[in-house]
């Protein structure tokens, strides 16, 4: 990633109140991105987006991708050259609960961002981000590829492999000149500081642990590619880049997961935070009845490797160290923004180094 390419460019990035979207805000403030923020209002409270004033510096404006007309008027009104695309429900078991909602959002609000583009003479590059459950779960012990079957058994998971096909066809039938370059990007289970969302492992078990109560975990022995959210922030990031160079070669879909050595199972992330936290933590099992969800998922991210340069800089165990880090440090009254801004910076270091891979422990 060359961080003087993105100095004055005018990025669109929906989902910017979002976890994720928080970090990228914050990335791309740093490189001296003018942004524009289309987002619903942060999901949590607290939230990244609040704690660490995202909104300063950019154009945050508070809008629904499934609001097509205000989100193409906004995009139009911003001059964007790049669209990052974030927003999205992004909870499985929210997606059995409100599966019209995970539908419209993740499915309607890509066609709506698309849509936008299609109408817009100033965006060249465009990345859209699903998930690593848009693949047809086979419960292999392989890593997924970017060729490999879309599908989802779940609204959630579902909603995502849908996602894909509308990309791919709006890249078929209205980008084929390449023009406009439209990418996506699938990736794993993102971990790091300032994530408050109900209904994940990480969130749930550093709530806990603050509280001093044992968190209930279900589905202990599933695996996931963990990875902490600089890691695949990169990936898009860079992929940004080519397509700006070379978007004919580099207009298709792409995996950003870890190394494959840290596909882990919940029961080994509880007991490595819980040991990392020291003290009285711990946490117990939950045994209630829950909706089913994948037990096994790998990415292969071989491709991202070989045709991008890019590979995952962060092992599991040092982002589980940056992570406990950075929510003591911020519970003990250190100011999040800043906390954020030097992970970011020391990512960057970690990024200059020639080494095929690097930890942070």
């Amino acid at each position: 990633m060359n961080r003087e390419f993105w100095h004055g460019k005018r990025v669109f990035l929906t989902g910017h109140t979002g976890f994720k979207g928080s970090w990228l805000t914050v990335w791309l403030r740093s490189m001296g991105a003018e942004v524009t923020g289309y987002s619903l209002a942060p999901p949590t409270d607290p939230s990244l987006f609040v704690e660490a004033r995202v909104e300063d510096g950019i154009r945050s404006i508070e809008g629904d991708v499934r609001d097509a007309a205000q989100l193409a008027g906004t995009m139009a009104e911003s001059g964007a050259e790049i669209v990052l695309h974030l927003a999205a429900q992004s909870l499985v078991r929210r997606g059995y609960a409100e599966p019209l909602e995970t539908y419209t959002t993740n499915v309607a609000g890509t066609a709506s961002v698309l849509d936008a583009v299609r109408s817009s003479d100033q965006v060249r590059v465009v990345v859209s981000c699903t998930s690593d459950k848009c693949y047809e779960n086979r419960e292999w012990d392989r890593g997924y590829r970017e060729d490999d079957r879309l599908g989802g058994k779940d609204p959630y998971s579902n909603s995502k492999a849908c996602a894909e096909l509308v990309t791919d066809a709006f890249r078929r039938s209205y980008f084929a000149s390449g023009e406009v370059a439209v990418a996506s990007v699938r990736s794993g289970n993102v971990i790091g500081g300032g994530d408050w969302a109900t209904d994940r492992l990480l969130p749930d078990l550093i709530g806990g642990l603050l509280r001093g109560e044992p968190v209930a975990i279900r589905s202990p022995e599933a695996v996931r590619p963990w990875q902490h959210v600089l890691d695949p922030l990169h990936g898009y990031l860079t992929l940004a880049e080519r397509l700006w160079d070379d978007g004919a070669v580099f207009a298709e879909a792409w995996n950003f997961g870890p190394e494959e050595s840290d596909a882990r199972p919940v029961r080994w992330i509880a007991d490595r935070i819980v040991e990392m936290w020291g003290g009285d933590a711990a946490w117990r099992l939950d045994d209630e009845v829950h909706p089913p969800e994948a037990t096994y998922l790998r990415l292969d991210c071989g491709k991202a490797k070989e045709r991008l340069g890019w590979r995952p800089l962060v092992t599991l165990d040092g982002a589980l160290a940056w992570l406990v880090a950075w929510y003591r440090e911020q519970h003990a009254g250190a100011d999040a923004r800043r906390l954020t801004e030097s992970r970011i910076a020391e990512y960057e270091t970690l990024a200059s180094r020639p080494a095929p891979a690097s930890s942070t422990s």
